[in-house]
């Protein structure tokens, strides 16, 4: 490998960057446009839960029951309505998601110990949803239920023997439990890995298009110093948006960086080398822009989205999906990232997934470079 023919190659591409200056403003943009689009329109909190109440014991207790849901940040009671079908048509109409309904006899069941009966209706459709809304309210009305009886028991001078286990909880990384803390990294590992590969994607099959690939496989030029030379100047413009996605993701969402900024940087230097390779395989087997952007898609934001571990847990996936998610790189990123920003953790921890990176960007750089040496027939 000459340096001279390497760097040659690499300040044509820097100068075509440089010049086309409406696709190096979409490349530093779209990092900021993703995180901000994707870091607030997705969230995996539930609060706020739409709710009518349907009271029809109108008790000292069942009112506060009701001011226990009203005071509850996971719920939100619009209304109290005097009829069931007030509450089946907010649900029909996706008004509420909802709707409890406190039985006549609630507190003189409360009162006397026996068990109390509190109808939750729920929309069904949202599963997930409805089942977060079910344990939210399930764990609001037992606590509640649990006072009212101590209550009546000092009352008569029973005492109360107080609940047989005290559980003390403390959640560890992400205390306050928000979902931004777990998505905004998995973001950034989804955003470079979508630009890495469109940016490269089309810079071969643009040379195949504009009848320059002959000239440049006709030169003395060696597949590697071709392939690091066009790699270089998108490394350093995936670099920059790596530091914009981290800077973002840190000052405007507040997600805590606890782990060490250099070894963040040297993981995703490993994860963009790979990347922006994949890239250029893409490129060479594809020799129009229109299929390589196509490939790119399909082969970068899709797995890097939905296998990566990034929205849906991989442990819930079936075992033929969960076997597929071995060879997305994305995967390894993704825990890398969420090891360094929210645990902390270096390389002595975090040394599997990024051998396991090292590896892919290998194998990749190898058959990019292979695919370049086939010469035009």
């Amino acid at each position: 490998m000459t340096f001279r023919r390497y760097r040659a190659v690499a300040k044509k591409e820097f100068l075509h960057i440089l010049r086309d200056w409406r696709s190096l403003f979409a490349a530093l943009a779209m990092p900021l446009v993703l995180l901000l689009l994707f870091g607030y329109a997705l969230t995996l909190d539930v609060d706020r839960i739409a709710t009518y109440v349907y009271d029809q014991d109108g008790t000292p207790e069942s009112r506060e029951l009701v001011e226990r849901f009203r005071g509850s940040r996971y719920f939100d009671v619009l209304a109290m309505v005097g009829d069931y079908q007030t509450v089946e048509r907010g649900i029909d109409t996706s008004r509420i998601l909802l709707g409890v309904v406190i039985p006549n006899d609630f507190s003189s069941n409360v009162l006397s110990g026996k068990e109390a009966d509190v109808q939750l209706l729920l929309d069904g459709s949202d599963s997930n949803t409805a089942s977060l809304a079910l344990g939210y309210a399930e764990g609001l009305m037992q606590m509640y239920a649990l006072e009212v009886q101590n209550r009546a028991q000092n009352q008569k001078g029973m005492g109360h023997p107080g609940p047989a286990v005290d559980a003390r909880i403390r959640v560890w990384y992400n205390s306050e439990l928000q979902s931004k803390n777990y998505i905004v990294p998995g973001l950034i590992a989804v955003i470079l890995m979508i630009i890495a590969a469109l940016l490269t994607s089309l810079t071969i099959a643009r040379e195949w298009e504009n009848g320059t690939m002959e000239q440049l496989l006709s030169t003395p030029l060696r597949p590697a110093e071709l392939l690091l030379g066009k790699l270089s100047a998108f490394f350093v413009l995936g670099l920059v948006d790596t530091v914009i996605a981290i800077f973002v993701g840190v000052v405007v969402f507040e997600v805590p960086l606890r782990g060490n900024p250099l070894f963040l940087l040297a993981a995703s230097s490993i994860f963009l080398f790979g990347a922006l390779c994949w890239g250029i395989l893409i490129s060479t087997v594809a020799r129009s822009q229109l299929m390589a952007y196509q490939m790119g898609i399909l082969s970068s934001f899709l797995p890097a989205f939905l296998l990566s571990g990034f929205v849906y847990a991989i442990e819930n996936m079936p075992p033929v999906i969960r076997l597929l998610t071995y060879i997305i790189p994305a995967r390894y990123f993704v825990t890398i990232l969420k090891g360094i920003f929210l645990k902390g953790a270096g390389p002595e921890v975090l040394w599997g997934p990024l051998a396991l990176l090292c590896v892919y960007a290998a194998v990749v750089f190898f058959l990019a470079t292979k695919r370049l040496r086939q010469k035009v027939a």
